[in-house]
């Protein structure tokens, strides 16, 4: 039996290995962890075993979770299920392997920022906001009222103390933070002093944080409906009500679809072209969502084959930096789902949809007739087979927390992760992801967190900067890519992680893009549809 792990290191609820692994071994390991605990999930070894890991035995993201073994043995689990839908299929190929390099793995989770736009990396454009202006369309003030400061605004998302010493909340201003700061009585247009800084904005929220309890500011929070939450230890998180009844689930849950809901047989595949097998061939997937988490889903099930159409409304707002990788292999349009005409047309194309991949809170699109009973009539009526926000999952599990006992920071400061984690690994089938259930995950003591020693010998390889709790997601992101330029400028857009060997075909039978990032709502709606089967 392996030696229990080191109690406590990162403070109340934490777990640290004793003994240094290999990513890539430790990787290994968490593939069969996963797919012991995920109902369903083939347990065959001669399965698991198509899987190798490669890359670098060190970590290469800063802090002790253990975000890239995890996302790898996560790739690893979409790999094997690619191969048994290519058998499925009619293309058994004993041969066949998955590769899945970690090191690609860590830099996948920042690939928003691993993207370069005339010759330069993307991440480092935002600091030349004209420039970054002039090549990428602001989307990210459609449909916003009167434009806030935009130092304010950057600092309106970030962790603040508050008035009990040692505790503190991340406030989350959303894509519009002005409803929010008034809500907590605190003005988003502040003329005297002016604020000219990002230090002076923190500063400003602060002084307004710092005279709440973290009750009231969730409280106040809560009672308008807008995100944010107390940042907690990871005991504390687990014993609360959330946290108790994501712990009784593993990561990946099948739960059976509502009761009044009429069973559907399976059907069978569209026939693949031999010559481009990809397991996702001819599947139509219909996307409404906007950020990352959802629209990462739909761009891996891109790389396999599938057929992306991403729909947004015009006057709703997505983060501009986003489209550019996040696009890869879509169709993007807009339809304003209030207008019957372009709610017929999309009521249209979700007709023919096999996957509708949405990102809104439970009951917003009830309105429009697509609430998740309205989804399932229309799968039987054709008889065809069946807000969240990345910041605030890492502050009430416990994520952000550890990471600022890792930077030794004082007062408890948290410090959220410096790459999106939870938005680019959640999984879950109706499918639901919950960012909260992958940072409870990466805490679990069957996981474990690298030591202070394994820490630091990352740090010491990049150099990273330093990391507090007031910095924006992005600002995070920048000084991870900064620490990870060592390896030089070459990249304009990541592969895919999953990667397959053995195949007998060229790259068109690889995973991948057959077309490049492109702007909000790109194609004229009286243009998209589905191609033919």
């Amino acid at each position: 039996m392996a030696e229990p792990r080191l109690p406590d290191v990162y403070g109340p609820g934490t777990f640290t290995d004793r003994h240094f692994v290999s990513v890539p071994a430790d990787a290994h390991r968490i593939l069969r962890v996963l797919a012991a605990q995920t109902p369903g999930f083939s347990n065959d070894e001669s399965a698991l075993s198509k899987v190798s890991f490669e890359g670098d035995d060190d970590p290469v993201i800063p802090g002790p979770v253990k975000s890239t073994p995890v996302a790898a043995a996560l790739h690893a689990m979409t790999g094997i299920l690619a191969d048994e839908i290519l058998t499925l299929r009619g293309l058994p190929n004993p041969n066949r392997k998955v590769v899945i390099n970690t090191t690609h793995t860590a830099l996948w989770l920042g690939s928003v920022a691993a993207v370069y736009l005339d010759h330069q990396p993307v991440i480092s454009l935002l600091r030349d906001k004209k420039k970054f202006d002039s090549l990428v369309p602001d989307w990210q003030q459609r449909g916003l009222g009167p434009r806030s400061n935009p130092l304010l605004k950057l600092r309106a998302t970030a962790i603040y103390p508050t008035k009990a010493p040692g505790q503190w909340y991340c406030l989350h201003g959303s894509l519009n933070p002005e409803p929010m700061l008034r809500n907590l009585g605190i003005d988003p247009f502040p003329e005297q002093p002016p604020i000219t800084t990002l230090a002076e904005a923190a500063a400003y929220l602060r002084n307004a944080t710092t005279t709440m309890s973290p009750a009231e500011i969730e409280y106040a929070n809560l009672s308008a409906g807008h995100c944010g939450t107390i940042c907690h230890t990871p005991a504390s998180w687990s014993n609360t009500t959330m946290g108790k009844s994501l712990a009784n689930h593993p990561l990946i849950d099948i739960l059976p679809n509502p009761p009044h809901s009429t069973p559907l047989p399976p059907i069978r595949f569209p026939p693949v072209d031999a010559t481009r097998p990809l397991p996702l061939q001819g599947i139509k997937v219909l996307e409404l969502a906007r950020i990352i988490a959802a629209p990462v889903a739909s761009s891996i099930l891109s790389s396999l084959g599938a057929e992306v159409i991403k729909v947004n409304a015009e006057h709703l707002p997505d983060m501009s930096i986003l489209q550019l990788t996040l696009t890869a292999g879509k169709t993007t349009t807009c339809l304003d789902l209030r207008d019957p005409a372009d709610l017929a047309q999309f009521q249209g194309l979700l007709g023919e949809a096999d996957i509708f991949i949405q990102g809104f809170r439970p009951g917003v699109l009830d309105k429009f007739g697509l609430s998740q009973d309205d989804i399932l009539t229309m799968a039987v009526r054709r008889n065809r087979g069946r807000p969240g926000w990345q910041q605030v999952a890492d502050c009430a599990s416990g994520v952000a927390y550890v990471m600022g006992r890792a930077y030794d920071l004082p007062h408890g400061e948290p410090v959220l992760p410096s790459l999106p984690v939870s938005d680019m690994t959640w999984g879950s089938w109706v499918v639901r992801g919950s960012l909260v259930g992958v940072d409870m995950f990466l805490l679990r003591e069957e996981i474990g967190l690298y030591s202070r020693e394994v820490v630091e010998r990352c740090q010491e390889r990049f150099r990273w900067g330093r990391m507090r709790g007031e910095n924006h997601v992005l600002e995070l992101l920048r000084t991870t890519w900064e620490g990870w330029e060592v390896w030089g400028k070459g990249l304009s857009i990541l592969r895919p992680v999953v990667r397959f060997e053995g195949m007998g075909v060229g790259e068109e039978g690889r995973p991948g893009w057959r077309s490049a990032g492109v702007p909000y709502g790109f194609w004229d709606k009286g243009e998209v549809r589905f191609e033919g089967r």
